[in-house]
């Protein structure tokens, strides 16, 4: 079976659960507070390699407790770390997360993600084959974004990009791709606002996901997949699920809408528990 390679981001997410927004300049009162392992790509990373996958993790950390505490939570996961790379005097990145009314703000700060750049990822794929996948999000320099995906287009390695948080492609990048994951929201800033014309002009590449409502692509026609309700209580992470329990179904040669009802389910199980990596499921989760 072919590998999974997410390059991207890691942190520790430092959560704050609260029944109140406050306003400028105010103070108030929190439900809760914990620290969790996290940032996109981890989360990516984890959510495969609980899904019976081989993966592996091309990133950077620093030389602190954070950083530790991040390559102990991949190890934990199953998740190879032999190309993570630890920056000396840098912090490890971190998020900033602020959970209200079942949806969340966060605020990240790269710190040694900012250090994943193209002269040290791009001999790290070296190692890897033809018809293995590539999982980048943007929590990364969007240089070796670009730089990556160029390299998987011409070396024949797949590419899902979740194009997250959102920052503007190239369409020389968007072109290369092999599936493009964006949300609703980062899909209209990225193409505009007329869905059905955008999905049509990218058939089989462009998978939009719509939270419990599922994920749209176009092959033919246009195809909804359906979404598969839960009790939310954290949706932090549930986008990182699906990507990463995308790139397990491709893996696996399951045809593209089965894998993407595949990923629903994953990324439906995972808000039901607090922190992104939480309620990431195992592949007896989904079987159940």
């Amino acid at each position: 079976m072919n590998n999974i390679i997410v390059v991207g981001s890691s942190s520790i997410d430092l959560v704050v659960n609260t029944n109140k927004i406050p306003n400028a300049g105010e103070t108030v009162l929190g439900k809760s507070f914990f620290t969790t392992p996290g940032g996109k790509g981890a989360n990516q990373a984890v959510a495969a390699a609980r899904l019976s996958a081989e993966v592996y993790m091309i990133g950077a950390v620093g030389n602190d407790a954070y950083g530790t505490q991040i390559i102990n939570n991949l190890k934990d996961n199953n998740v190879n770390t032999d190309y993570m790379d630890t920056i000396e005097n840098v912090q490890s990145g971190t998020a900033h997360i602020t959970l209200y009314e079942e949806d969340n703000r966060i605020i990240v700060v790269p710190g040694a993600n900012n250090h994943i750049k193209p002269d040290t990822v791009i001999p790290k794929l070296a190692k890897f084959n033809s018809g293995d996948i590539i999982i980048l999000q943007q929590e990364i320099p969007s240089d070796t974004v670009d730089a990556v995906v160029k390299y998987a287009y011409e070396n024949n390695l797949k590419v899902i990009l979740n194009p997250a948080p959102y920052r503007a492609l190239s369409q020389e990048t968007i072109d290369r791709v092999t599936y493009l994951t964006p949300n609703e929201s980062e899909n209209e800033l990225l193409f505009g606002n007329d869905l059905d014309k955008v999905i049509a002009n990218y058939p089989n590449k462009l998978i939009v996901t719509r939270g419990d409502q599922g994920a749209v692509y176009f092959d033919t026609i246009i195809r909804n997949i359906a979404g598969h309700k839960q009790n939310v209580v954290d949706t932090t992470g549930a986008g990182d699920t699906f990507n990463g329990a995308l790139a397990v179904a491709l893996i696996e040669k399951m045809d593209l809408a089965k894998a993407i009802d595949f990923a629903n389910m994953a990324g439906s199980l995972s808000v039901t528990q607090l922190g992104a990596q939480g309620a990431m499921p195992y592949r007896q989760d989904i079987q159940d």
